[in-house]
């Protein structure tokens, strides 16, 4: 049974720090793309930023680009998501996801929920101003 299992969030103060990580369970994911997404009240699932497990390729979404990073640590089947100079507008559920497409920055389908096919339960991230 595959298992995504987001942990880290929480409350933190604009321009703080806050760190997420994803473990990940119940298959190999040496072939797959992982992401992280987060969802304000309200609004829909929006994409923050992706890693290829393989080689560690990232994109982001523009809203955080040099703010956040993702990554991935092989051996301990995990991604994170380090978040800095925290916004209010960054407040959200944060959710990990993976999906075994082929990753390519033209089109953008990385940024696109449908791509991925396991989900974790997400994690709350408020950031207070």
């Amino acid at each position: 049974q595959v298992q995504l299992v987001e942990s880290g969030g929480g409350l933190v103060q604009a321009g703080g720090s806050l760190g997420l990580s994803c473990a990940a369970s119940g298959r190999t994911f040496s072939s797959y793309n992982m992401a992280w997404f987060r969802q304000a009240p309200g609004k829909e699932r929006e994409f923050v930023a992706v890693v290829r497990w393989r080689d560690g390729l990232t994109y982001y979404a523009d809203s955080v680009k040099g703010r956040f990073t993702i990554s991935r640590d092989n051996a301990k089947n995990t991604v994170y998501l380090q978040m800095n100079s925290l916004k209010p507008e960054d407040t959200a559920v944060y959710y990990c996801a993976a999906g075994s497409f082929l990753l390519l920055y033209t089109g953008g389908y990385y940024s696109r929920p449908s791509q991925y096919v396991y989900w974790g339960q997400g994690t709350q991230v408020t950031v207070s101003s």
